[in-house]
């Protein structure tokens, strides 16, 4: 598995279009009323010198963050703050543990910092509930309901994030973001707009998915689901009654279950399928009994924006589906 390098204007791009959707409610249902002028001014001198390529241990943690690094993190309120989010991420083959060093908030009063696997965006989960092993209600671990030792968690992907409130000036809290190599990554962001993958589930019952948060063009070169070998490559509208199958989806939320399917594929071919897809979000998605190893292959790249013009004219914006090349 391999996805290229992202450079500093891609890693900026994506944390915009990450931060611009961010929206929830209370506890569990997370709430942030976010300005455009908030927005912009999150992207000062101190976050452009953080990259991956100068690791930063230790920084204080802002109401509103993104850390692709390992380190401590302290967050420490100098008045009330009451909706407050960080996305952590990592490489496509890593999770995340995140553990909490120092807590001084007052729980009884309304405060409260809970850990969720994955990202919520716009009332949305990645990865649905379709493709995450837990169920919702468990995705999210509570400070506050998990007693003094506050354990921390680690994530099912290379994505996890935090909710906190602090009503108290001076109250605050801090934490240590770890990533860990995972052997078998199934549900991934893409940190940038261009790159290759190479998916594998190795008989098991589940379902994976890739996430790009761009309009590209896709490129699928290869996928076997263990059988059917030597048949020419085709799309069916029964791929599901097969149990193992490839989809294509394109659209504007995380959700993979409310995503515009573009195709399926479930006959095992070699050789390249051209796609260009001009949603704000497509995905790469297998599913897999587990009876088989299943992999696909597929490489993308950010359309430019005459690739964009075209679509527009074809009425793609509203209906967010590809063209074939």
């Amino acid at each position: 598995m391999r996805v290229m390098e992202r450079t500093f204007r891609e890693q900026l791009f994506f944390l915009l279009l990450c931060l611009c959707v961010l929206k929830g409610d209370s506890r569990y249902i997370e709430n942030n009323d976010i300005s455009q002028d908030e927005l912009f001014s999150f992207f000062n001198s101190e976050l452009k010198r953080e990259t991956p390529d100068v690791l930063m241990y230790r920084r204080p943690l802002r109401c509103l963050d993104m850390i692709a690094v390992e380190g401590q993190f302290t967050f420490t309120a100098e008045s009330p703050q009451l909706n407050c989010a960080a996305f952590f991420m990592a490489e496509p083959n890593q999770v995340i543990s995140v553990d909490y060093d120092n807590v001084d908030i007052d729980c009884s009063g309304g405060d409260f910092i809970t850990l969720f696997d994955g990202w919520v965006m716009k009332g949305e989960r990645f990865p649905s509930s379709q493709d995450h092993p837990l169920p919702p209600n468990r995705r999210y671990v509570d400070y506050c309901d998990s007693g003094p030792a506050g354990e921390g968690a680690r994530s099912s992907q290379n994505v996890a994030m935090i909710f906190f409130r602090v009503h108290s000036a001076g109250g605050g809290f801090s934490l240590t973001v770890k990533k860990h190599t995972n052997p078998f990554p199934c549900n991934v962001i893409s940190q940038s707009p261009e790159g290759s993958y190479t998916m594998v589930i190795p008989h098991q019952h589940r379902n994976c998915s890739f996430s790009i948060i761009y309009p590209v063009a896709l490129d699928v070169s290869e996928f076997s689901l263990g059988r059917h070998s030597g048949f020419s490559k085709r799309s069916l509208s029964g791929c599901p009654e097969t149990g193992d199958y490839v989809q294509l989806l394109g659209g504007n939320g995380i959700d993979t279950s409310k995503l515009f399917p573009i195709t399926d594929l479930c006959i095992s071919f070699t050789g390249p399928t051209h796609m260009k897809i001009g949603c704000e979000n497509t995905v790469v998605r297998m599913v897999s009994s587990g009876k088989f190893v299943s992999r696909v292959s597929f490489s993308y790249r950010l359309l430019n924006s005459q690739e964009l013009q075209m679509i527009k004219l074809n009425n793609v914006e509203d209906f967010c589906f590809n063209n074939r090349v």
